[in-house]
């Protein structure tokens, strides 16, 4: 499975970040405590609910898409400063 989660047990005002991947899901899930939300990046949905379903069954309640616009291979990347040339 390829699900890595990049916010845990966060505000699920989080998924309007803009600067995320389009990649990535706020998801919701009862963790039999109470609601909780997490933030996850995945290349298919289907891995989402397999990681989730696994560990919640029944808890898990839904997954969306975050507002990311960012592609999933810039996300995370540093831009190199380039030297000035004389």
């Amino acid at each position: 499975m390829s699900v890595k989660i990049v916010h845990q047990n966060c505000d699920p005002s989080l998924a309007e970040d803009k600067s995320l991947p389009y990649t990535a899901y706020l998801v919701e899930y009862d963790d039999g405590n109470g609601v909780c939300y997490d933030i996850v990046i995945c290349n298919k949905k289907v891995d989402i609910f397999d990681h989730y379903w696994d560990k919640y069954r029944e808890g898990l309640i839904r997954f969306t898409q975050t507002e990311g616009r960012v592609n999933p291979k810039l996300w995370g990347s540093q831009q190199q400063q380039s030297k000035k040339k004389k």
